[in-house]
């Protein structure tokens, strides 16, 4: 229902400018982390995720850390940080291509010359040839993606090596390969077809995983797939195998398969701290899909009690969530769609209309500022960006860039080759499978 009343109002798009009002008490939001007000490197040698992570994220033993940045960095103004920034894009010219995820900083994303979801971005790198180097302002799983995918002269920069993900961090290759060994205990050799030409199980990682994931599923007959297309990868899968394996998001893959009619007694969870995962075999027997004990942080904070606060406070309100949040929420939606349906669905309202979006914060607030026409609003009251994509700051961007001028790469992300290969292959097999 679309709402007529509307006036239009200058919003602000910076969170960062939102979370620093409410840490001087000039706004009466409230945020998941005054620690977020203050530069990400006060972090970076700890271990963790960083401020407003959950507490049950835990990082794991040996996930990158990132050096010191240079004091005249961590001191610089956001003004003069975009001087900066701007003058070495400007020097270094065609030579870098700078890509910003949907869910970084507005300070950020101001430089990228490409926006959009990891995959969108990871494309657009393929379309830059003449770049030297690709400065992936996103967190670790992306800038591995674009190193697959890229040229192997081209060199793929994580500006802050602590921008890591705690969903991709879940489903970690030791835990998959057990599992798989479990897998083959119940069913058999998981590559021997039965009489219908169909395998065991068939394996599919979200693109949220890490490059030795991706390359599991490559070696084991799998697929990759997107918050964009995973029906279409699901019908791909089980036109080839019993069932499937899905990780590591929980929710996308329960979401999906039960949009396409597969009964939830038919998707046992497989936690990796159980043994058989915490299903019984019978279970395991009767599965459609398997899904990993995994989830996104940011879009489990959604809650279908926020849904109803808002529909009570704004009647006519259009509910649009991720499928990365839980079951009951995208039920209790009116709509659920990655990152980029979110973004076309509001570009294409004719009509003033109030929106309530369950997704990451820095992109509701950059639609609500895009979109004065409309009341957009995040179904979370609090202020709480994705931890890990807020650990990427204009200070590390500068320093990259600068670092680039000066003839220096640093923060080079590169996939082993004998993990590279598989992991193309099954990033291959997804752009093959078409709706």
């Amino acid at each position: 229902m679309a709402l007529l009343q509307i006036q239009p109002r200058p919003v602000d798009p910076s969170v960062d400018h939102e979370i620093q009002a409410i840490v001087a008490g000039d706004s009466t939001a409230e945020t998941c982390a005054t620690d977020l007000a203050v530069g990400p490197w006060d972090f970076d040698r700890r271990p963790g995720y960083g401020p407003g992570s959950s507490m049950g994220d835990v990082i794991p033993t040996g996930a990158p850390r990132q050096g010191e940045l240079p004091a005249a960095y961590r001191v610089a103004s956001e003004e003069e940080l975009h001087a900066r920034i701007t003058a070495a894009k400007a020097t270094l010219g065609e030579r870098v291509v700078v890509l910003g995820h949907f869910y970084q900083r507005e300070e950020v994303v101001a430089h990228a010359d490409y926006v959009g979801d990891s995959f969108q971005l990871a494309n657009a790198a393929l379309g830059q040839p003449q770049a030297e180097a690709i400065v992936f302002c996103g967190v670790h799983f992306m800038a591995e993606t674009a190193d697959l995918l890229s040229r192997p002269d081209q060199a793929v920069i994580l500006p802050n090596l602590a921008a890591g993900c705690s969903m991709a961090d879940m489903a970690s290759i030791d835990d998959v390969e057990d599992c798989w060994e479990q897998l083959a205990d119940i069913y058999g050799p998981l590559d021997a077809p039965d009489d219908d030409g169909l395998v065991p199980v068939i394996p599919v990682t979200y693109m949220n995983s890490s490059a030795a994931i991706k390359g599991f599923v490559g070696r084991h007959g799998g697929i990759v797939c997107t918050s964009s297309n995973a029906k279409t990868v699901l019908e791909w899968a089980f036109a080839r195998g019993r069932r499937v394996l899905f990780f590591p998001d929980q929710h996308l893959g329960r979401n999906t398969a039960k949009a396409m009619g597969v009964p939830l007694e038919q998707m046992p969870m497989w936690n990796p701290r159980k043994p058989l995962g915490g299903a019984s075999e019978e279970d395991l027997a009767d599965a459609r899909v398997i899904l990993w004990h995994g989830f996104c942080s940011v879009h489990r904070r959604f809650t279908v009690d926020q849904i109803e606060r808002a529909r009570a406070e704004h009647p006519g309100v259009r509910v649009i969530v991720h499928p990365e949040c839980p079951m009951a929420v995208v039920d209790a939606a009116d709509e659920a769609g990655s990152t980029d349906y979110i973004r076309k669905a509001i570009a294409a309202a004719t009509e003033p209309t109030v929106f309530a979006v369950g997704t990451e914060i820095n992109l509701v607030q950059r639609l609500a500022a895009q979109y004065p026409q409309h009341e957009i609003f995040c179904l979370d009251p609090v202020v709480c960006p994705c931890s890990t994509m807020y650990r990427i700051h204009p200070g590390y961007l500068a320093w990259v860039l600068e670092e680039l001028v000066a003839g220096r790469v640093v923060n080079r992300i590169e996939v082993p080759g004998d993990v590279a290969e598989p992991a193309r292959l099954a990033l291959e097999r997804m752009l093959a499978a078409k709706p």
